[in-house]
């Protein structure tokens, strides 16, 4: 997250949101940020997601790394380096996603969003997880968040990029948020 915002590039999806959103309340980014991600634990209920010690660790945790990376990258640095950072960023972040949510701990407010539609719908990740990200950020951008190219190529990258991941990583049933999978393949 923190190389796609200093490329300078634009925002991620979700913060395109928590931006517009905040124009309207007159909150701040980061409280919009917290009231979200609740509004989103309370669309798990139906589909039947359970939060765990990776949902509550992936707020924790992205807010310290965050802090402790972003310093010490570039700001709006020249496009030969903001480009290639911009890209890693995405890609780490897909990986991220992968390898969090494929330790079974639970997913993050958002991502759970994702495991839970792919799991009750019978969609694909990228699908799922293209077609979130596109909605945010048009509600976003309607409501006066701003976006960019660095945006766009998340919305629609992240979720291709995830699956990738999952598939090689072999972990395509734990993003997929199918617990009767896992229950079937679980050898004892």
């Amino acid at each position: 997250m923190a190389m796609v915002l200093r490329a300078g590039l634009g925002n991620i999806p979700w913060d395109v949101l928590h931006q517009g959103v905040a124009e309207h309340v007159h909150l701040s980014i980061g409280v919009v940020s917290i009231i979200v991600g609740a509004v989103a634990l309370l669309a798990w209920i139906p589909l039947r997601q359970v939060p765990g010690l990776g949902t509550v660790s992936n707020v924790v945790v992205i807010g310290v790394v965050f802090d402790l990376v972003a310093p010490r990258l570039p700001d709006a640095p020249n496009w030969e380096i903001a480009v290639p950072m911009m890209a890693f960023g995405i890609a780490l972040n897909a990986f991220a996603t992968v390898l969090y949510i494929g330790a079974r701990l639970g997913p993050g407010p958002r991502d759970g969003l994702m495991t839970g539609l792919v799991a009750r719908t019978g969609w694909s990740i990228r699908v799922v997880r293209t077609v979130l990200e596109v909605t945010v950020v048009a509600i976003g951008f309607a409501l006066g968040g701003t976006l960019g190219i660095g945006t766009a190529l998340y919305a629609i990258g992240v979720g291709p990029l995830i699956q990738l991941f999952a598939r090689t990583l072999h972990m395509t049933e734990a993003v997929s948020g199918d617990v009767e999978l896992e229950r079937t393949n679980d050898p004892g």
